[in-house]
């Protein structure tokens, strides 16, 4: 998904305009997929090529020679076919999909820069196209004042909107109603807005 330099500069906007409330700060990021799965064709392809031989055997009279060539035909042509993008996310179970998104909301996180904030009340809103998935990760300090249920208005509104095809709309609604949790519990005050305004798009 292409995000025009409108949509980009609502959603700084945005922030801008959430950061005033409150001494918080708020990051977002979009990944087109947060991970991309390659082994998960190898995998495939070799349990298929492994069995490949067994029927071969059963019910034909080709030589070890060719059948070994024949698995190695088994093991290329469907590494090659599952390979394509729409077709590999099919093949990862939905759980692994939701630990690998998580896994990179974490990351970018730290990559961000949010665990540097003193009062350590810094959010990240991430949302991974592929895997369907959205995440408001806290910093400590925010997280023991609020709970994960706090954020589940945003996350709502985030899918929501992705399902609807309007993922800048979603960014800038999750972005009002995470200001409103932070402004609870952190409002203006030093040492605000020290990070980008803005949306990372990885």
């Amino acid at each position: 998904m292409d995000f025009s330099d409108a949509d980009h500069a609502r959603i700084s906007d945005a922030i801008q305009t959430a950061e005033k409330r409150t001494s918080g700060e708020i990051v977002c990021v979009l990944a087109q997929t947060s991970s991309d799965y390659s082994h998960v064709p190898v995998v495939w392809g070799a349990v298929a090529a492994l069995a490949a031989p067994w029927p071969l055997m059963a019910l034909t009279n080709l030589s070890v020679q060719r059948i070994f060539i024949a698995q190695i035909a088994v093991f290329v042509a469907l590494t090659l076919l599952l390979s394509l993008p729409a077709i590999r996310l099919l093949l990862v179970p939905r759980s692994v999909l939701r630990a690998r998104a998580h896994r990179a909301a974490v990351e970018q996180f730290y990559t961000r820069g949010l665990s540097r904030k003193v009062e350590r009340n810094a959010i990240l809103i991430y949302v991974s196209l592929a895997e369907h998935y959205a995440r408001i990760v806290a910093d400590e300090g925010i997280a023991a004042k609020a709970q994960q249920a706090e954020w589940q208005a945003a996350i709502d509104t985030l899918i929501a909107h992705a399902r609807a095809d309007r993922v800048p709309d979603g960014f800038v609604a999750a972005v009002g109603l995470c200001a409103d949790v932070l402004a609870r519990h952190y409002p203006p005050g030093p040492n605000a807005n020290l990070l980008p305004n803005r949306l990372y798009v990885i």
